[in-house]
């Protein structure tokens, strides 16, 4: 008799054991699949973020590359301006009076330091042609490098006619100060006389 409570007993135990196991059972397949569910979650972020860091590395690039071409383009145009020589050969095309008794490195003085403001010379006739291709900037650069001094807009003009440029407007020293305002090669000293930042930075450092 006691042998058989003993026997049920133990059944009985083991029957609540078998059903804990089974609920713990459950309980794992079901928190196995959800870590399966997060796992298939978490991949997919991660395939998501890495075609996030794909995208972004390649705009980077993109950016860098254009830029490094951008300043290459730059500072060759650059390199390319100052590298020309300060003197164009003579046209053989021109008139002989324009060719003649004027040699082309012949410097020209419209320069009046006594005076308040230099005045425009008209009817100025060329007696080279070392401007006819050049912009205003590229041109008042090379007259301000050897002149060694700022100049005001008339002188500027006077040399630039006599080197072979020509003007459209009715207004050409206003278009040559608004070339210099407009370009960080120069910088105003006094009312309508310009100077090189160039050769101020030049003298700060001797």
């Amino acid at each position: 008799m006691l042998d058989e409570n003993l026997i049920a007993t133990l059944e009985q135990s083991l029957r609540q054991t078998r059903n804990a196991q089974s609920r713990l059972m459950a309980r794992l397949r079901e928190v196995e699949f959800e870590s399966e569910r997060l796992r298939e979650e978490i991949d997919a972020l991660e395939n998501s973020a890495a075609q996030t860091e794909s995208a972004i590395d390649s705009l980077l690039v993109t950016m860098r590359s254009g830029s490094r071409g951008s300043r290459s383009a730059q500072t060759a145009r650059s390199r390319n301006e100052f590298a020309k020589p300060l003197e164009n050969p003579s046209r053989t095309d021109q008139p002989d009076r324009l060719q003649g008794s004027y040699p082309s490195s012949t410097p020209v003085s419209y320069f009046s330091p006594n005076r308040g403001v230099p005045s425009r010379t008209t009817n100025i006739e060329p007696i080279s042609y070392r401007f006819a291709d050049r912009t205003i900037t590229q041109a008042c650069t090379l007259l301000l490098r050897e002149s060694g001094k700022p100049l005001h807009v008339n002188e500027l003009y006077n040399l630039l006619v006599s080197g072979g440029m020509q003007f459209k407007g009715n207004n050409p020293t206003i278009s040559i100060a608004v070339s210099l305002n407009r370009n960080r090669r120069f910088r105003k000293v006094e009312p309508g006389t310009f100077d090189l930042i160039m050769r101020d930075a030049s003298r700060v450092a001797s």
